[in-house]
């Protein structure tokens, strides 16, 4: 067997793979970038509150001028700044695919630096500039998250067009091997090109229509090799015992191919999931989310904050819809409608008016019309009952700025899952019914990744993911990604 042949082979020496080398050279990038936006912010710093003179420095009871001025002060900040960025792995592959692991990184890295000047000054009484760090520490950290964010999006465009991939094969059952594809193509974003699948037992036919059955596990390094693989993606499977497993990562290492497992867990964040090693076994420990104690007291403070400063960022935007509802048709300014909430308790959401008087009572003949009914999202396409003004505030979410007031009372969150009509949580499977654990929101996930372009199957998974792994920086991000979603109103009916 092929497998059991590997372990002979004297291992090649070492070479350097494509996707190392694209790898390297993005790291690259960055630290370049890092580099600029480090002195950008230390010497702007500086400028603004020295200009170019180089203001001495005090130490204890001495003043130091030429000897250890604020310019030598500040390219030592700098060289400490871009170490730390190092140190902290701000720029390691595992941290670059996505998330926010690569912020907190950043983020870590750069308060590290200032406490430890903060120490060295507490220490040796050193007297900096209050103001040159005020100006630096902010203008710093927001400048390399922005740096990292843009080319996060430019990495994204290059793998959306074909780039920067790696060409990966799955092994496992075929069902195990269906799931793991399915989930890897419905984001092109991921940085994963599925060429084909290895299956241990079952049908030779395609997976999903696109990704071909290349052969069983015996023939797998030969597959590799004809298919020009960069990772194999691992599935659990009865069929591949521990030995064989092990045997073929010891294969994979001396070929330079990435390993990668997949657990049956899905949609289940990395904070929650920890690798714990025990008697050599790599265990990996999920915890239940938890909306309790100081979670949910954090959650209500951010909405209760969130949504008063944008009712007063708001409020001359609300006047001017408040006016233009009721100057063009006839009926009441504000819309109220019933509401599925928390645990299933019903609310009174509100919006601006944005249809014609009475345009629930033809709700059920429009959906019977368009064959949707019997489906959990009761969206009308083209819908006739709206008005012109009502599909321009539809089109950039402005009729749902009132519900910054459902948020400010409780029965709504700045963000959550969708909030649905009793009829359509009546069509719900004991899965969705997870989605009442949270508040609903008036943003969410299905929000900022398509609104109602999306099928059900796909809204309902974006709502138990953020139920299964809440967390106020997700919420930020959401808040922050909602900003763009509507400057680019797509999905919006």
């Amino acid at each position: 067997m092929v497998l059991n042949a590997s372990r002979t082979r004297i291992p090649s020496s070492p070479t350097t793979t494509r996707v190392e080398v694209h790898r390297r050279r993005y790291a690259r990038r960055l630290a370049i970038t890092d580099t600029l936006v480090v002195i950008t912010a230390v010497f702007g710093a500086h400028l603004l509150r020295y200009g170019f003179n180089n203001e001495p420095l005090t130490i204890g009871d001495r003043i130091f001028d030429f000897e250890i001025g604020y310019v030598v002060t500040s390219l030592l900040f700098v060289v400490g700044w871009l170490f730390s960025l190092q140190i902290f792995g701000t720029r390691d592959a595992s941290v670059l695919d996505g998330g926010t692991a690569e912020y907190r990184r950043i983020l870590d890295a750069t308060m590290r630096v200032f406490g430890t000047l903060a120490i060295l000054a507490l220490l040796f009484q050193i007297q900096f500039g209050r103001f040159y760090l005020l100006i630096a520490l902010p203008t710093g950290l927001a400048l390399l998250v922005a740096t990292r964010w843009a080319w996060r999006r430019w990495l994204r465009k290059q793998r959306t067009a074909g780039r920067f991939l790696q060409r990966a094969i799955v092994i496992g059952d075929r069902h195990k091997a269906e799931h793991i594809v399915d989930n890897i193509t419905r984001e092109p974003r991921s940085g994963i090109r599925i060429v084909g699948a290895v299956t241990t037992h079952g049908s030779r036919d395609p997976i999903l229509d696109d990704v071909p059955v290349l052969g069983d596990f015996d023939d797998v390094l030969d597959i590799i090799d004809s298919h020009n693989v960069d990772a194999v993606i691992l599935s659990t499977s009865d069929a591949i015992t521990p030995k064989r497993t092990r045997q073929f990562g010891w294969a994979l290492d001396q070929k330079r191919i990435g390993l990668i497992v997949a657990p049956a867990l899905t949609d289940i964040a990395g904070p929650r999931i920890h690798t714990r090693p025990v008697a050599g076994l790599p265990l990996i420990h999920v915890e239940y989310p938890r909306f309790e104690g100081r979670q949910r007291i954090a959650k209500r403070a951010f909405d209760i904050i969130g949504s008063l400063g944008l009712i007063i960022l708001f409020s001359p935007v609300m006047l001017a819809v408040a006016l233009a509802v009721k100057g063009t048709s006839r009926g009441p300014v504000f819309y109220s409608q019933e509401r599925i909430g928390l645990h299933g308790k019903p609310f009174k959401m509100f919006k601006f008016r944005s249809m014609v008087v009475g345009a629930d009572d033809h709700l059920q003949s429009l959906l019977d019309q368009q064959g949707s009914s019997d489906k959990p999202l009761f969206k009308v396409n083209d819908d006739p009952r709206i008005t012109p003004v009502g599909r321009f505030i539809r089109r950039y979410s402005l009729d749902e700025l009132p519900q910054f007031f459902n948020a400010l009372m409780g029965t709504m969150s700045l963000v959550g899952p969708r909030p649905q009509r009793a009829a359509e949580v009546a069509l719900y499977d004991d899965d969705a019914h997870r989605r009442l654990f949270m508040k609903p929101g008036i943003t969410g996930l299905w929000q900022v990744s398509g609104r109602s372009d999306l099928s059900w199957e796909d809204a309902i998974r974006l709502d138990l993911y953020y139920v299964e792994n809440w967390s106020i920086t997700s919420d930020v991000v959401v808040v922050a990604r909602t900003a763009a979603a509507i400057v680019k109103p797509s999905g919006a009916h």
